[in-house]
């Protein structure tokens, strides 16, 4: 049996097929980069198999260790509570299995290479950059620290990349939308202005982020994150900080 942990990604799920089609070809990727390595997926809701089903399954085929990797974007709501009190609850009922929760995705420079690989294919070239303004379209949350590394994202972003501004907005529970950041960049003078969905998967937020785009007459519409290579990257990047973070806490039990 491989010694190495299996990785189990924990998406949300949603009632819209094209998520759980972008999980499935974004995990098949990781597969393709790390042969060998066992990688499962879990749902949260409205997909199947529902996390304890996947953890239950692992443990009763004689799997030992898990990582447990939320595929999300900022640590909010889903990464402080749902996913924790779901693999307790797992836990609890399977004394064999060792399950670690990984960090989630962003930030991560490796989101920003893939926003911009979006951004390319939706047609922006190099030349563009200083002329050309981005709204950072996120789903949005209600929790303060995800919103403030959302913020952040967006001037770090401006900083190392060159363009004529970065805005963020929200499908959600925070404000701007993207409309309103749309038309406040066109208030400004800028030229162009782009939207970046940072999404990994659509559904409903998603599409609308892209009905706020087309509403205020966006010059660019990228897709979303998707299968990129640099999430594929990101996920194992997130998988073997979590092992070698389980092996050091190993090494410093045993010398103690």
């Amino acid at each position: 049996m491989d010694a190495r942990p299996t990785l189990l990604v924990i998406a949300h799920g949603s009632r819209d097929p094209r998520h759980a089609a972008t999980v499935s070809a974004l995990c098949a990727r990781v597969r393709s980069l790390r042969p060998g390595l066992r990688v499962e997926v879990g749902y949260l809701d409205f997909n199947a198999p529902r996390v304890p089903r996947v953890l239950e399954r692992l443990s009763a085929e004689g799997i030992r260790e898990v990582v447990a990797l939320p595929l999300l974007l900022t640590r909010a709501f889903h990464a402080k509570s749902d996913i924790p009190s779901v693999l307790r609850e797992t836990t609890a009922r399977l004394p064999l299995l060792t399950v670690r929760q990984a960090d989630v995705l962003g930030p991560s420079s490796l989101l920003t290479d893939a926003l911009e690989r979006r951004l390319a294919q939706a047609g922006l070239r190099p030349g563009d950059r200083r002329s050309t303004g981005v709204v950072l379209a996120s789903a949005g949350s209600s929790d303060p620290e995800a919103i403030a590394v959302i913020a952040e994202i967006a001037r770090e972003w401006r900083h190392t990349a060159g363009w004529c501004a970065v805005r963020p907005a929200f499908a959600s529970a925070s404000l701007p939308r993207t409309a309103d950041a749309v038309r406040e960049l066109r208030a400004e003078g800028v030229g162009r202005v782009a939207v970046a969905p940072y999404v990994i998967a659509p559904g409903f937020l998603p599409d609308r982020i892209a009905a706020g785009a087309r509403e205020a007459r966006a010059d660019v519409l990228a897709p979303v994150l998707g299968a990129a290579p640099e999430l594929a990257r990101l996920l194992l990047r997130r998988y073997d900080r979590s092992v070698a973070d389980r092996a050091r806490g190993d090494l410093a039990a045993l010398i103690a």
